[in-house]
């Protein structure tokens, strides 16, 4: 039996089929009633639609606070369709600016603007707070931090980074 084969036996030992199910049922409804009121939340604080507010922070995050359009929209698992809107709508209120790359004619930025790094910051701040109010005042730091690394796991293991 490969390694792979004996570690989900011992799993299946430790817990039943409804059980199993169960506890990933849980995680579902956990992560969307929390998504759903945090970014709820975040876009009364700050104006921003959900996907606005995560091309935002993935920019800000970002080397120069720009990144190819492409790239951006796989990140934020837009479809290129779907991503146009959100960025025409982000230029279109000054918050982000296309921005031809120097170097490759087939490469385009999407920048955050002067305004749009202020906006940035604000809904990076107003998030960080309505997280610590939604996340880690009922988890703690220590249960916080095991679930990140636990997502961490499962995104590696299932083939996403």
């Amino acid at each position: 039996m490969s390694q792979a084969g004996a570690l989900t036996k011992a799993v299946a030992d430790l817990c039943d089929d409804d059980e199993l199910v169960t506890w990933w049922g849980l995680v579902i409804e956990g992560y969307h009633a929390t998504q759903h009121r945090v970014m709820g939340e975040i876009a009364d604080a700050v104006n921003l639609a959900p996907s606005s507010f995560d091309i935002m922070i993935r920019l800000l995050r970002s080397p120069d606070h720009r990144l190819p359009m492409t790239r951006l929209a796989n990140e934020a698992a837009l479809s290129s369709g779907g991503f146009t809107k959100v960025a025409d709508r982000l230029v279109a209120v000054g918050l982000i600016e296309r921005v031809p790359c120097e170097t490759d004619r087939r490469v385009t930025y999407a920048a955050l603007t002067e305004r749009g790094l202020e906006v940035a910051k604000e809904a990076r701040r107003a998030a960080a707070g309505i997280l610590r109010q939604r996340v880690l005042d009922p988890l703690g730091p220590e249960r916080l931090s095991s679930m990140a690394e636990t997502m961490r796991v499962l995104r590696a293991a299932n083939g996403a980074g």
